[in-house]
């Protein structure tokens, strides 16, 4: 840029001079004005010769110290980009081992935490299996109670059937609740009726009967009615049935002198106790007033618990003579023996004496011991004389 801004004059006093020498040709003639320019030409080039070699040497020197400075920035830039890239380098490899260490440790705690995962997933699979199991066991137990149900069903489907469940019923908790000489099975009474079991309570209110056999035909009925003027039918036939089974009962297990003034009648159901309480209370009812008593399994538990207690009072009372008794003959022997120990006193302190006077006089034995022990020959008295000191002492 230098050089052009140096021979930009030049040319431009070039240019003015070819303008000048133009117009010299047209107003003189033509060799005198080539002359002058021809050599005005040639100072001219001349000068701009030596001012293209000046400029070509300083764009030469220029050439030279750009490219000294080039290189210099060049080996400097090289120099700086190695060390950066060296350093780069360095980060990038911490940087590499520190992502190393850090995926090291998160593979080990996922690891850790996978096998943890595994470890619960194992125990809950196992209790799944338990409950599996469980729950296995709970359907063989309903399919069984199902299987229990239905012929449990058939049982009381037939009258003879359910008579010997509930008499096997019956006799379980009679059996569990009650003393062995508190009941008696198939008793007959005086009218020549058996009962299923006769109570021994006491007088009052005196022995119980009660009777296992109960009518569930119209309930059965009832149950499975198709409709419901079949529903109601059958429910007023159960009343009736009831109804005539109380009837019975009253006439033939309540004997005035023999029994109590009532009887029961056991269902062994729940559902069918609840459902006569709940739609047929009337028929309860009345069936009270008559004197029987309508129980259930769990009702029959309680009344049979309450008949213990009355037995064991009862026992208690009879057995409250054989305890008086007793110790009545248990106060005659505390009275003999304190006249026994009286005597028995009376002969230590005699004894008591008898070992003192018998202590008094060994005293004196050993008294006279001692003093024979100390005698001496020479107080002896002569043969024949009396020996006064040696004579008997009275006790």
């Amino acid at each position: 840029m230098a050089d052009l801004a140096t021979l930009l004059p030049l040319i431009l006093a070039g240019l003015a001079l070819i303008g000048v020498a133009v117009l010299l040709l047209r107003r003189t003639g033509g060799d005198e004005a080539l002359g002058a320019l021809a050599g005005k030409l040639d100072a001219l080039g001349a000068a701009q010769d030596r001012q293209g070699m000046a400029a070509a040497e300083r764009m030469a020197a220029t050439e030279r110290a750009l490219a000294d400075r080039l290189a210099a920035t060049t080996a400097s830039l090289t120099e700086t980009l190695t060390s950066a890239l060296a350093r780069q380098n360095e980060r990038l490899a911490a940087q590499e081992r520190a992502l190393a260490d850090r995926l090291a440790g998160q593979n080990e705690r996922l690891g850790k935490v996978l096998s943890d995962n595994a470890l619960r997933a194992e125990e809950t699979a196992g209790k799944i299996h338990e409950r599996l199991a469980v729950i296995d066991a709970a359907r063989a137990n309903m399919e069984a109670l199902g299987a229990q149900v239905g012929s449990l069903a058939q049982i009381l489907g037939n009258k003879q059937s359910r008579g010997a469940f509930g008499e096997v019923q019956l006799r379980q908790l009679v059996e569990d609740r009650l003393p062995p000489d508190g009941f008696s099975w198939q008793h007959t009474l005086a009218n020549r009726t058996r009962c299923d079991v006769l109570i021994r309570l006491p007088y009052p209110p005196g022995p119980i009967a009660v009777d296992s056999k109960f009518p569930l035909e119209a309930w059965l009925a009832a149950r499975d009615a198709a409709d419901d003027a079949a529903r109601i039918a059958a429910t007023k036939r159960f009343a009736a049935d009831v109804t005539r089974h109380v009837d019975d009962v009253a006439g033939k297990y309540i004997c005035p002198g023999e029994t109590a003034e009532g009887a029961l009648i056991f269902v062994p159901s729940e559902a069918i106790y609840a459902d006569l309480h709940a739609a047929h209370a009337p028929v309860v009812d009345a069936a009270a007033r008559r004197g029987v008593y309508i129980v259930s399994p769990s009702t029959l538990w309680a009344v049979l618990g309450t008949m213990r207690a009355l037995m064991q009072d009862v026992r208690m009372r009879a057995e409250a003579g054989q305890i008086k008794n007793q110790v009545a003959e248990l106060m005659k022997d505390v009275t003999r023996l304190d006249e026994r120990v009286t005597k028995l006193r009376k002969h230590f302190l005699d004894m008591q004496m008898d070992v003192q006077q018998i202590e008094i006089t060994t005293g004196k034995i050993t008294r006279r011991g001692v003093s024979i022990e100390a005698l001496e020959l020479s107080d002896l008295p002569a043969i024949g004389a009396p020996v006064a000191s040696l004579a008997p002492a009275q006790d």
